[in-house]
């Protein structure tokens, strides 16, 4: 790690004695103080910037200053607060990618967010900072005037600021009062080797099919019930592929208008349209090279449907206002919690696409359907929270985890993550309970008793209504894989009163 640096031996002794005096430090303010002038001396610069993301990680905002051994807090309200703005910075915390220069001013990005001076700045390091979960919690910015080799120190800078920003977040938690009983925490779940928690056979079968279709450039149609975690999915298989080092980008069809979509995707020329005042790249380019997700894929115009089949069959996109064609190259997934089929038999969707979208669908699996991992999910999404409100982990009683595990969640994880968020919010006693959550689950007392015959065909028609669910309606397959003749299935369907509305989403 410190083979590139000029005294390797001084310097990890620098190193290790600001890693010591970062532990020491009393409060929030002396610990930045600290840190930032360490990183001024360490790696000889004039100007040391910490930039942070704020919680909900779409704006990046300069924290501390330290310049010519003076430290300065910028004015938030002159500097931009959105790193989509800076390319350079937006880049280096998108990617987590180390950015170091040794002509700044010779460079084509632009460095507005340097402050200007006299002597015009020459050397320029940008390490990303991350945090124990891989999370990138902002930028540590180094620049001098002089030609610097600043490449040797990302390593120790990167590894001694995600130490500083886990010293401030321990510092900023609030404290339990010596007396009071600590109450045991449960360690985070394990997800499995995509990032996605749970270690059912539904969530098994799930990922076999995502390593089917990773490193192969197949579309992939994600199906499934709102809630199901399909842009988690999609993200998983852009994070794990071949295109991981390029774009992804999100677009939900539902969300823009049919006379906007068109541009948003295919970008337009100057004057193609009344406000068209320049050229402008679509969604297609924007991602060239990498991952575009068109979510709610049942809600696109039909006209506009023609237009994608194209881009799927030939890789060829046509912006507004413009003659000539140029290719792209982008892997599409498309999601959905509509039934295509049904849509294609009223007209409203066309058959060709569905068929060239569908070269790999997965149906993902509602959260009753995932047996077990209901609790692993909400312990998970509880530390999250419990991270983003700065507070001590909580723990679960066994009544709280019975009461989440008996209720259907017809919002799916999307519904889980809301009520256990509100559930710690409501916590104060560093435990959940029962009471934190707002659940209507009947009770025996409230349904009646319920003999051994009514209890199984509850469960007869549960089981029922998933595989015709999962089947997209279709009696014939779900007989097929229940094991039953199909006139028997009919039979209990009438006998359960089992309607189309009960498994038609």
């Amino acid at each position: 790690m410190l083979r590139e640096i000029a005294h390797p031996l001084a310097y990890a002794e620098a190193l290790l004695a600001q890693f010591s005096s970062l532990s020491r430090a009393a409060d929030g303010a002396a610990l930045m103080e600290d840190f930032i002038r360490g990183v001024a001396r360490l790696s000889d610069c004039e100007l040391v910037q910490l930039y942070l993301c704020d919680a909900s990680h779409t704006r990046l905002e300069l924290d501390i200053e330290c310049l010519e051994d003076h430290l300065h807090f910028r004015d938030h309200g002159g500097l931009p607060s959105d790193y989509h703005d800076e390319q350079l910075l937006q880049y280096a915390l998108r990617q987590n990618r180390v950015v170091c220069l040794d002509a700044v001013g010779e460079s084509l990005h632009e460095t507005r967010f340097l402050p200007p001076r006299a002597m015009p700045w020459q050397s320029l390091l940008c390490v990303p900072l991350v945090n124990s979960q891989d999370d990138t919690k902002g930028l540590l910015l180094c620049a001098s005037a002089e030609h610097l080799d600043l490449q040797g120190f990302a390593q120790s800078l990167a590894q001694l600021g995600a130490f500083a920003l886990r010293q401030m977040h321990l510092l900023r938690r609030p404290c339990r009062p010596v007396e009071e009983h600590v109450l045991p925490t449960t360690h985070l779940p394990q997800g499995n080797g995509f990032g996605l928690i749970g270690k059912s056979a539904a969530m098994r079968k799930t990922c076999a099919l995502i390593s089917k279709v990773l490193h192969s450039p197949f579309t992939v149609l994600l199906q499934g019930e709102t809630g199901t975690g399909k842009e988690v999915v999609a993200r998983a298989i852009h994070d794990h592929g071949q295109r991981r080092s390029k774009a992804y980008i999100v677009q939900n069809c539902a969300a823009v208008p049919e006379n906007l979509l068109e541009s948003e995707l295919f970008g337009y020329r100057k004057g193609a349209f009344t406000g068209a005042d320049r050229d402008r790249a679509g969604l297609f380019d924007a991602a060239n090279g990498g991952t575009l997700l068109l979510d709610e894929i049942g809600d696109m115009p039909l006209a506009l449907q023609a237009k994608l089949l194209r881009v799927l069959q030939e890789g060829e996109i046509r912006p507004l206002g413009s003659n000539d064609t140029h290719t792209v190259d982008v892997r599409i997934i498309a999601a959905t919690h509509r039934d295509l089929k049904k849509l294609m038999e009223e007209g409203r969707f066309r058959e060709d696409l569905y068929y060239r979208l569908a070269q790999f669908p997965i149906l993902l699996p509602a959260l009753r359907q995932r047996e077990g991992d209901i609790i692993e999910l909400a312990r998970h999404f509880a530390d999250k929270a419990c991270t983003l409100l700065q507070c001590d982990p909580v723990c679960w009683s066994a009544a709280a985890l019975d009461h989440l595990a008996a209720y259907g969640f017809p919002g799916n994880i999307r519904e889980l993550k809301s009520i256990v968020e509100r559930a710690v919010l409501l916590c104060e006693g560093g435990e959940l309970l029962v009471e934190h959550f707002a659940l209507h689950i009947d009770t025996p007392s409230e349904r009646g008793r319920v003999g051994l015959r009514e209890r199984l065909a509850q469960i007869e028609r549960r089981l029922l209504v998933d595989c015709l669910r999962e089947n997209n309606g279709n009696k014939t397959r779900a007989a097929r894989e229940l094991g039953l003749p199909l006139r028997t299935l009919l039979y209990r369907l009438s006998r359960l009163k089992v309607e189309r509305k009960d498994f038609d989403d």
